[in-house]
């Protein structure tokens, strides 16, 4: 093997290992540190979007991952059981970039929500915004929060990967 090729793998090696560790800081940053400053940042009255996080005075989603409190076991997203306007404050984290339907499910936000907080995973942090592995949609943000919902796009390969492999979370 020529020296030439020695220093290019061990170059292309040092740089995916860069990547890697950059991207695993990122997602670390967004998904931990920022997801969990903005969850305690005030009291949520309905928490729509993981079985395993206590967030709200009613915690709901389609599976129940945990035993939290107030657990509502949710069976059709775009038709929540709850009244219109029920709520003051909703949040939904990083659920919208699985569902099938991310403008019907926001239009049902909505409709039993006052104000609406949306947490995705900003583009900045690729392992999350690119997982194809369990989303549908990459929301085109650099913002983690939101209150309206950000222009998305499928994001490529993962029907095909779903189909393939299954989808972990499905909405």
């Amino acid at each position: 093997m020529s020296e030439i090729l020695k220093q290019h793998i061990v170059t292309s090696a040092l740089a995916l290992m860069i990547f890697l560790l950059v991207g695993k800081l990122f997602n670390f940053i967004s998904y931990t540190l920022m997801k969990e400053r903005i969850i305690a940042g005030q009291q949520w009255d309905l928490n729509i979007c993981c079985g395993k996080t206590d967030a709200g005075k009613i915690n709901a989603d389609i599976v129940k991952h945990a035993r939290i409190p107030n657990f509502v076991l949710i069976k059709d997203i775009y038709n929540l059981p709850f009244a219109d306007k029920q709520f003051k404050k909703v949040l939904c984290s990083h659920t919208m970039e699985h569902v099938e339907k991310p403008d019907l499910f926001f239009k049902e936000l909505r409709r039993v929500g006052e104000t609406i907080t949306i947490i995705l995973p900003p583009i900045w942090d690729v392992f999350a915004a690119f997982n194809f592995f369990e989303h549908k949609w990459i929301f085109l943000t650099v913002h983690k929060t939101h209150h309206s919902l950000p222009k998305y796009l499928p994001l490529l390969f993962a029907g095909h990967v779903h189909k393939f492999f299954g989808q972990r979370f499905k909405a």
